[in-house]
């Protein structure tokens, strides 16, 4: 014990002054890895317009700037200084983007070019951004590999795709390092269950704690790769200090290991009813050779564990405490 806290202490000081930068950071992801970030040391910037983020989900240790990726103008000056930028940022889930394309593209590809603009305008050492499995859309073949030709199958698939590209494109024409993530499935605290593009696991701990059934689209078969966040966060800050990449790599992050949402409501427990089906890739399932070998990362939760973690905390804050009684809750 003694050695990890004397360690603990070692980055807390190495770190110190060293400014970072978060897109999204007051979000479900985001606010996770800035509380990690906060903790190792880091002088820790978020910039987050609030549309999905939540100020009670903000650290007290770093600074909130409630500003929009879609103006550079007004990240620019938030980035000058940064050694390295977080990018999470954005307008999520599948079916928001086919409603609304235009909002959507602005948010996720737009926002993605200026924040590569910005840093590289600020010299900053590396851009970690948050990409997504939904740029393979459907495939024949599992489990997915980066090797794969992305085939997405809606507009925000397409958006984060585009997103990976110009990191790759940003990194060989003006030698701004980077690296892409491609999230599988992310669940764990503060994740959102609001809203009709709430995430699954979110809706059917909130559906339950208000005492109403789990609604499951289509038959309930499809598969997801469901990864813990506390690993997603993990993987950033791997990625924030690897020498093995930063020329626009894109790494799987997730599990290797995927469940139906059926299994999902089986392993939380309640009643459930079907709603009609949505567009919506049918399988995913990671290959995550590729993050131990560039990052030396590999996932640490099961999800049994993620699942009891979140039941024993239904508001989704995180705190420990059940539903409706947590104070801590925005």
């Amino acid at each position: 014990m003694a050695e990890i806290k004397i360690r603990n202490i070692r980055n807390v000081m190495e770190h110190k002054n060293t400014k970072v930068v978060v897109t999204g950071g007051a979000g479900f992801i985001g606010s996770n890895l800035v509380d990690a970030l906060v903790g190792e040391g880091f002088d820790v910037h978020i910039i987050d317009n609030l549309s999905n983020g939540k100020r009670g989900n903000v650290n007290k240790k770093a600074k909130l700037h409630i500003k929009d990726v879609a103006n550079i103008k007004d990240i620019q000056p938030i980035i000058n200084g940064a050694k390295y930028v977080f990018h999470l940022a954005a307008l999520p889930r599948v079916q928001y983007s086919i409603e609304n394309p235009i909002e959507s593209d602005t948010a996720n590809a737009r926002g993605t070019l200026n924040v590569l603009v910005a840093s590289k305008n600020a010299g900053v050492k590396r851009v970690i951004y948050s990409a997504s499995s939904s740029a393979y859309g459907d495939q024949k073949i599992m489990p997915l590999k980066e090797t794969m030709m992305p085939a997405p199958k809606s507009p925000y698939g397409l958006q984060k795709y585009i997103g990976e590209l110009y990191c790759k494109l940003w990194s060989e024409v003006y030698s701004l390092p980077t690296v892409c993530l491609r999230y599988f499935n992310v669940y764990g605290p503060r994740q959102n269950a609001e809203g009709a593009y709430a995430l699954v696991m979110a809706t059917f701990m909130k559906q339950l704690a208000s005492g109403k059934s789990m609604t499951i689209t289509g038959d309930g078969e499809q598969t997801r790769d469901f990864t813990s966040v506390h690993d997603v966060v993990r993987a950033n800050l791997l990625a924030m200090k690897s020498n093995k990449v930063g020329n626009g790599e894109s790494v799987n992050i997730g599990v290797g290991r995927n469940q139906s949402i059926n299994e999902i409501a089986d392993l939380i427990g309640g009643p459930r009813k079907h709603i009609p089906a949505r567009l919506e890739p049918k399988h995913t399932l990671a290959d995550h050779t590729l993050a131990t070998k560039l990052l030396g990362w590999k996932p640490k939760v099961k999800l049994e564990d993620g699942i009891e973690e979140l039941k024993n905390c239904p508001c989704l804050c995180g705190s420990g405490k059940s539903f409706n009684k947590c104070h801590a809750c925005p």
